[in-house]
């Protein structure tokens, strides 16, 4: 049985990137429910099981070139395992799922 525990994806401290990250996340996770936390000063972004976000994405949203590297500075933390490539960001659960 899915739940909360089976969310995975960044916490961004809120502002213009964990607006566009948001927006990119909705993107590039076409049928999966992207569930917002909003504590105000950050923003926790989740998806059940695996979270995608590409570059493309996030400089489509923000309307200018993106170094994906610089979204590190701003997720303080994340939840699930991280997996990190030039063009796009996946967050994901472990085998066993836990």
């Amino acid at each position: 049985m899915a739940g909360l525990y089976d969310d995975v994806g960044p916490v961004l401290r809120a502002g213009e990137l964990a607006d566009a990250v948001l927006a990119a996340v909705e993107d590039d996770n076409p049928g999966k429910d992207v569930r917002v936390v909003d504590r105000g000063d950050y923003i926790r972004i989740s998806t059940e099981g695996q979270c995608r976000v590409t570059r493309a994405s996030i400089e489509r949203h923000l309307g200018r070139a993106f170094n994906l590297a610089a979204l590190e500075a701003e997720m303080p933390s994340f939840s699930g395992r991280l997996r990190t490539r030039q063009d796009e960001f996946v967050w994901y659960l472990d085998k066993e799922g836990r």
